[in-house]
C-alpha cells in the first residue's frame, strides 16, 4: 500500500484495509493509518466494523486473516469464462512477432495466451509472475526473464520497488496485462492499492500496451486507476462485450478486437 495523498471515504478506506491485509496476511494499526493518511482511531473503527462483518480477525495492535475481498479468489477466476479466455489468449499471441521482447503480467486471462507462444521464434518474455515462469519453462526456445520483488503468495506474483527497478534494464516491444476493470472514462482499474505502483510501471514499460479482458471486466470498476484510456493501445475481449461500451473505447482511441 503506497501512501494515499487524499483522504478516502469510509467504504473505499475499508476496501484498502482488506486488500492490504489480504496481501501481507496481517497489518498493524499504526502502519495502516500512516499509509492511508488517517488517524489510528479511524483505522481501529474500520477494523472493528470489518470484524463485525466477519471479514477479518482483530489481533493485538492490528488485524489479520481476511476471509473475503473485492476480487474473487484465484480458483474461482480460473474457471470463470474459461472458453472466452482461451479465445482471447490465442488472439493475443497472434500479435507477437518473432525475435521480440514482451512483458506478460500474471493473471488467469494473460496466462491463457501462454500455450500459443511455443512456436514463436526468438521470443523473450519478461514477467513478475512465477506462474507464468512455470508454464513457459517447458518451451526451451523462449528466453524467460524474471523480475524480482516481494512475493504475493496468493497470486504468486512479485511486486515492489525491486520489480519496478528491473524494468529499466530492458527494451520491451509490448506489454500484455489483464484487468479487474476496463472503463472508457477511467481506463484500466484495479482493486489493490498496495500493488498500484507496480502495476502502473509494468503497464507503462512498453510503447504498446495490450489489455486482455473477458466481457465481465467492462462492467466493473476498481478504486485504483492504473492506466488512463489513452495509455491502452489495444483491448482484446470476447464477443459477449457490450457494443456501446466498446464503441466508447474506440472513440477514446483504443483499438478494440473481439474474438
Amino acid at each position: 500500500m503506497s501512501p494515499v495523498t487524499e483522504p478516502l471515504l469510509g467504504p473505499k478506506r475499508q476496501r484498502e484495509l482488506l486488500n492490504y491485509i489480504r496481501t501481507y496476511g496481517a497489518g498493524s494499526v499504526t502502519e495502516m493509518a500512516r499509509l492511508l493518511g488517517v488517524s489510528t482511531s479511524t483505522v481501529r473503527r474500520d477494523l472493528n466494523d470489518l470484524q463485525d462483518r466477519g471479514l477479518i480477525e482483530r489481533v493485538h495492535g492490528g488485524a489479520a486473516q481476511v476471509e473475503d475481498d473485492v476480487e474473487p479468489l484465484r480458483p474461482i477466476r480460473e474457471v470463470a469464462f474459461a472458453e472466452e479466455k482461451q479465445r482471447i489468449g490465442r488472439a493475443a499471441a497472434a500479435h507477437i512477432s518473432p525475435n521480440s521482447t514482451v512483458l506478460i503480467t500474471g493473471g488467469t486471462t494473460t496466462e491463457a495466451m501462454l500455450p500459443f507462444l511455443g512456436g514463436i521464434r526468438g521470443l523473450t518474455v519478461l514477467t513478475n509472475s512465477l506462474t507464468v515462469v512455470n508454464r513457459l519453462s517447458q518451451y526451451s526456445d523462449i528466453d524467460i526473464i524474471v523480475l524480482g520483488g516481494l512475493l504475493r503468495r496468493q497470486e504468486m506474483s512479485l511486486l515492489g520497488h525491486l520489480t519496478i527497478a528491473g524494468l529499466d534494464e530492458f527494451g520491451i516491444d509490448q506489454a500484455f496485462t489483464g484487468a479487474f476493470g476496463v472503463d472508457p472514462e477511467m481506463g484500466l482499474t484495479g482493486t489493490n492499492l498496495s500493488e498500484t505502483q507496480t502495476d502502473r510501471s509494468l503497464a507503462s514499460s512498453a510503447m504498446r500496451l495490450t489489455v486482455l479482458a473477458d466481457h465481465s471486466k467492462l462492467a466493473q470498476r476498481g478504486p485504483a486507476r492504473l492506466v488512463p484510456t489513452s495509455g491502452i493501445s489495444r483491448l482484446i475481449v470476447d464477443d459477449g462485450a457490450d457494443a456501446a461500451v466498446l464503441q466508447r473505447l474506440r472513440d477514446a482511441g483504443v483499438t478494440v478486437e473481439t474474438c
